[in-house]
């Protein structure tokens, strides 16, 4: 009855779309597709879904991102590939709060050495979508990308924008090479007929 008169005088619908109800997707695992031991350190419920659909180890607990890096650590000899979210700088862009996403982008800079302390051969910082403050949404603009590793060559760039990373050494490519770049830069790419 509720729904029947809250939905009174709208257009009769022609679909329905049902978020997260489906069967498990036919994809390789993470670590039979790339070799890697592979964990995930995140803070928001979802993306550690994700992240064993994907195959990856889960490692929970944390609730900041200083836990987050400390996890990390502790179980840093145990995997080859760490994948850590962060969702603070999206649910400021989702509320549309600039100045909250600007402090998350800041909170994010300062972790930073932290994570570089660890050593790893590369670090690779991007995002799974854009969430501009000033759309309060998801969008389709595409999104920094920026490897940093001993074999990862320097352009002109001094600031991690979308637009400074479009021009950038990199400029803007499909998320499908992220990874065959991260393992060329980590010199961990099997070389073909050379």
């Amino acid at each position: 009855e509720r729904a029947t008169a809250l939905l009174a005088g709208r257009a009769r619908g022609n679909g329905v779309l049902l978020r997260g109800w489906s069967g498990r997707p036919d994809m390789p695992p993470f670590p039979e597709l790339w070799k890697l031991r592979a964990a995930a350190v995140t803070v928001y419920p979802m993306y550690r879904g994700v992240a064993k659909l994907c195959g990856m180890d889960s490692i929970e607990g944390a609730h900041t991102l200083s836990e987050q890096i400390d996890l990390m650590k502790q179980h840093w000899d145990e995997y080859d590939f760490f994948f850590l979210h962060y969702k603070y700088t999206d649910s400021a862009g989702e509320d549309g709060d600039f100045a909250r996403k600007q402090d998350a982008i800041a909170q994010f800079d300062q972790a930073i050495p932290s994570i570089l302390a660890l050593k790893p051969n590369v670090l690779v910082v991007t995002g799974d979508h854009s969430t501009p403050a000033s759309m309060a949404a998801h969008s389709f603009h595409p999104v920094p990308l920026l490897l940093w590793g001993d074999l990862v060559r320097t352009d002109h760039m001094h600031q991690f924008s979308e637009r400074n990373c479009a021009h950038g050494e990199i400029g803007t490519i499909l998320a499908k090479d992220v990874m065959p770049l991260a393992f060329a830069h980590a010199g961990r790419l099997a070389k073909y007929g050379a």
